[in-house]
């Protein structure tokens, strides 16, 4: 469909608290579910929520192939469109891990994320899902739900002493895709 563009951190639209969808099934989401998913693909993102193109809706998308040029190590989470999410913690560890968002371009920061989340909401069509999730799947979750709670990864970094430029973080690493 149609590339869009990514807004950036201080765009104040980042910073709110999307509004649940409530027809699925629609032309409309699909066309946004399209959106979402070209945009993704066209940066190389493992994840974009509707409200970094400037739509205020519960809607993410989210999934890795085999190897992501930014996440080399990181193994494939499954491509899922999640409508309405609502993401419960299923024990106590966190686990601190680099992270980077397509709309924080060119800075790497370290964040702590639940290891094992339960994640619900519903497909495009209305369906639920129910899905559990470890490490790096966990995480790119629930930072792409945290965009619909109008929270950037930076608002969780403890330490800034681990935030700073993925040039200099990481030499050699395409730091123009930060999802």
């Amino acid at each position: 469909m149609t590339v869009h563009t990514i807004l950036k951190m201080g765009d104040p639209r980042l910073l709110r608290v999307a509004q649940p969808v409530t027809a699925f099934n629609t032309p409309e989401l699909h066309r946004l579910v399209m959106d979402l998913v070209d945009t993704m693909a066209a940066v190389n993102g493992a994840g974009l929520a509707a409200p970094q193109i400037g739509v205020d809706l519960q809607v993410v998308v989210f999934g890795t192939g085999a190897p992501n040029p930014r996440y080399p190590d990181a193994p494939p989470v499954p491509r899922t469109v999640l409508i309405n999410p609502v993401i419960t913690p299923l024990d106590a560890e966190q686990a601190d891990d680099w992270e980077g968002c397509l709309s924080v371009p060119g800075l790497r920061g370290v964040v702590p994320r639940w290891q094992h989340v339960r994640y619900q909401g519903f497909d495009l069509t209305g369906q639920p899902i129910d899905r559990e999730a470890q490490g790096f799947h966990a995480r790119v979750v629930q930072h792409e739900c945290d965009h619909l709670q109008g929270v950037l990864y930076p608002m969780r970094v403890r330490d800034f002493t681990r935030f700073g430029f993925t040039e200099v973080l990481f030499p050699g690493l395409d730091a123009t895709n930060d999802d």
